[in-house]
């Protein structure tokens, strides 16, 4: 019997008020490890949906005192994605991954008879695939993980699946013999395999995309617009200085998302 939506979805929502500045959003998503939170209305509707790339904008914008000012008065109604995308929860999980590859999005509202009951991310589909097989605020270096999950090109994609559901990342680096970066694979890449089934012959330099770099002396507002402009949620960090090194790191939405989130961060003043 085919799985269904509710079978792999996350119940329960969280969620933010419309008027919840772009600070508290960044607290609400480093607290529960999230990449979005459901705008609500006064009665607990859902109006919305506003994710960590959408506050990457607010962090890219805000490069001086007058625009930081401008950026802080927004609030989630702002800068949220509407109307939402939804899914019923008893359709058919290969239904599900349709939309989500129709649609380019990488989660959608799940609902009950039109009632709203979870959330269904590309997450949990790469987790499914995987069981079968601050400091300163200033640049990308303040705020990056040294930590980097890397495979080789003739790694099979449900090795690969378990790697990145192991250590919660929602993409690998693929690297040759010598560590030079050939490219990514991220839940996105692996999406048609769960609608199609995974072939064991299959690796991921078949399937792998262009890795975007940044430098690890960049700014934290160059790496938000990269992530934004490519819609990216991780970037390879490097040194320009010594361009064939193995790579240093990477910085994530999640990192800046919890750099803004901070006491101390510029986003929690008043």
């Amino acid at each position: 019997m085919s799985k269904l939506v509710r079978d792999l979805m996350h119940t329960g929502l969280i969620t933010c008020k419309p008027n919840a500045t772009l600070g508290q959003v960044a607290v609400l998503l480093d607290q529960h490890q999230v990449h979005a939170l459901i705008v609500t209305d006064r009665d607990g509707r859902p109006v919305g949906i506003i994710t960590d790339l959408d506050l990457m904008a607010g962090e890219w914008l805000s490069s001086d005192e007058e625009s930081l000012k401008t950026m802080r008065s927004l609030t989630a109604s702002d800068l949220m994605t509407q109307p939402i995308d939804t899914v019923e929860a008893n359709i058919p999980l290969t239904e599900a991954v349709n939309l989500l590859i129709e649609k380019h999005v990488s989660r959608l509202l799940v609902t009950d008879n039109g009632k709203p009951v979870g959330i269904i991310s590309l997450s949990d589909f790469i987790a499914s695939m995987a069981e079968k097989a601050q400091t300163s605020r200033n640049t990308v270096a303040d705020v990056m993980s040294d930590a980097i999950l890397v495979c080789r090109g003739k790694t099979p994609i449900a090795s690969a699946a378990r790697a990145m559901t192991s250590a919660g990342w929602r993409s690998v680096l693929v690297v040759n013999a010598k560590g030079k970066i050939l490219g990514v694979v991220s839940g996105l890449d692996l999406l048609p395999f769960i609608k199609n089934g995974v072939n064991e012959k299959v690796v991921v330099r078949d399937v792998m995309h262009p890795a975007l770099t940044i430098d690890l002396h960049a700014s934290l507002q160059e790496a938000a617009k990269l992530m934004i402009e490519n819609h990216y949620h991780r970037l390879v960090v490097t040194d320009k200085d010594d361009p064939d090194a193995f790579p240093l790191g990477a910085i994530s939405t999640f990192d800046i998302v919890a750099a803004m989130a901070r006491a101390d961060s510029v986003w929690q003043k008043t």
